[in-house]
């Protein structure tokens, strides 16, 4: 199970990282769709990260139920 969230916080980190170049470089070429779509880029990878640290915990919760 570990592993899951791992893949899912690395996938948010990619993400975020992703979109931030994506934002980054829209608005250094006055590019409005290219800094959406890192917007929602960053969003995705956060909601990633949170997913992640969601598994941690419900796993850390149940193991301690056991």
């Amino acid at each position: 199970m570990k592993d899951n969230n791992y893949s899912d916080k690395i996938k948010g980190t990619v993400n975020k990282v992703k979109g931030e170049v994506k934002d980054q470089y829209g608005n250094a070429t006055d590019d409005a769709m290219l800094q959406a779509e890192g917007k929602l880029d960053k969003l995705k990878g956060e909601a990633q990260q949170e997913v992640g640290e969601f598994k941690d915990r419900f796993g850390n919760y149940k193991n301690q139920k056991r």
